[in-house]
């Protein structure tokens, strides 16, 4: 198990955002993406960690941080961010899927990001982020019903292809039985069942930045576009339209990856290695 510290800072309104720390060198902050916690990116950071001291927050509403609170969106997560930068001194940021979206919204009050990564942003544009299942993903939550949500939040979001080809029947007990052997986690890990209900928060993130990649054609920030060539069409869709509007952004598309390549469950030692040389130009 990689060795890390923990601390803590204080958000704009008040909310405790804690986060772990390894590694020595200039810092770097990674913000990962729905239904996530730090612990998804350690693989990740602790590849980083031999160049950078690395930070890797629990967003507001897991693990090491408080809750979401009344007045969830995407300015109070751009707001821990922000404490996490002025803390930590980090200059450089990455961002998985809404972490992406988070670091995006960031940067644009931040000027004192110099480099931001951001993979695959589900960023909506011209309505091309389903949100058609996410009522009932919301009646399933509600209903305590977590493995059938787990399974209509993620062929929703169609991110793990090879689940579009088993039927809910299959699926719902085998991500049941999935969360039960996952059990209550170990240390600072937040245990499955308790970050699934999470991705209702997430998509509020989704709907409010709909169309609004225009807003950062100002962006100061050196930026790197992250995708994969296994991810879903709509999320090449944002990083285009990112293309074309970001000033100062460059791009790479890893053959063979998905929407997971960064977390520890796809290859992070490819991302760490397209990161290190991006954020130490």
């Amino acid at each position: 198990m990689t060795e890390y510290r923990t601390g803590s800072v204080s958000s704009a309104d008040g909310t405790v955002i804690g986060y772990r720390r390894l590694g020595s060198g200039p810092a770097v902050l990674l913000v990962h993406g729905g239904m996530q916690a730090a612990q998804h990116l350690m693989k990740l950071a602790t590849a980083l960690s031999t160049d950078f001291t690395v930070y890797v927050p629990d967003r507001r509403g897991r693990g090491l941080s408080g809750p979401h609170g009344d007045d969830y969106g995407v300015t109070r997560e751009a707001e821990d961010v922000r404490a996490l930068v002025a803390a930590t001194g980090a200059s450089r940021v990455f961002g998985l899927s809404t972490g992406a979206l988070v670091t995006l919204r960031a940067a644009l009050a931040a000027p004192g990001l110099d480099a931001i990564a951001l993979y695959e942003p589900p960023l909506p544009v011209d309505g091309s982020v389903s949100m058609g299942w996410v009522p009932r993903y919301d009646r399933e939550i509600a209903r305590g019903r977590l493995a059938s949500a787990l399974v209509t939040a993620l062929k929703g979001l169609a991110v793990e292809p090879v689940l579009g080809r088993f039927p809910r029947p299959v699926l719902v007990p085998f991500m049941a039985i999935g969360a039960r052997l996952q059990g209550n986690g170990s240390g600072d890990d937040v245990p499955i069942p308790a970050l699934i209900p999470t991705q209702r928060f997430d998509m509020r993130l989704v709907e409010e930045m709909t169309d609004t990649a225009r807003d950062y054609a100002a962006l100061g920030s050196r930026v790197l576009l992250l995708g994969g060539t296994k991810s879903p069409p709509y999320l090449k869709v944002a990083l285009d339209e990112l293309s074309a509007v970001l000033p100062h952004a460059r791009r790479i598309t890893f053959s063979g990856l998905g929407h997971s390549g960064p977390d520890d469950d796809g290859d992070p030692s490819r991302v760490a290695d397209a990161l290190r040389a991006f954020f130490t130009a």
